[in-house]
């Protein structure tokens, strides 16, 4: 799993790459930390390097997503491959997030 971004003027543009799944979870919420520090971000993570998500990395991404809005931001997932927005829509996650 890679993960990147650049953050200006409260916008944070992400990309996350590979897989996010119990082995890297753990690294992955060491790298969204400084996201979630209370300040107001609009964040947009586009995922068409994700290749897999488990229930590990559907926490993380609620965690920030969770961070983004308690801070008055916002949260886009952008460019979801077909068999990650499956498991979004299978655990229900589709409700949750602004997917585009």
């Amino acid at each position: 799993m890679e993960f990147k971004y650049t953050e200006e003027s409260g916008l944070v543009k992400a990309e996350i790459s590979g897989r996010l799944d119990t082995t890297n979870a753990e690294d992955f919420g060491k790298q969204i930390a400084p996201l979630m520090n209370g300040t107001k971000y609009d964040i947009e993570i586009d995922t068409a390097e994700l290749e897999y998500i488990s229930s590990s990395g559907l926490r993380m991404m609620l965690t920030l997503l969770k961070s983004a809005k308690n801070s008055g931001g916002s949260l886009k997932i952008l460019n979801m491959r077909p068999a990650i927005r499956e498991v979004f829509d299978m655990t229900g996650f589709s409700k949750l997030f602004n997917i585009q």
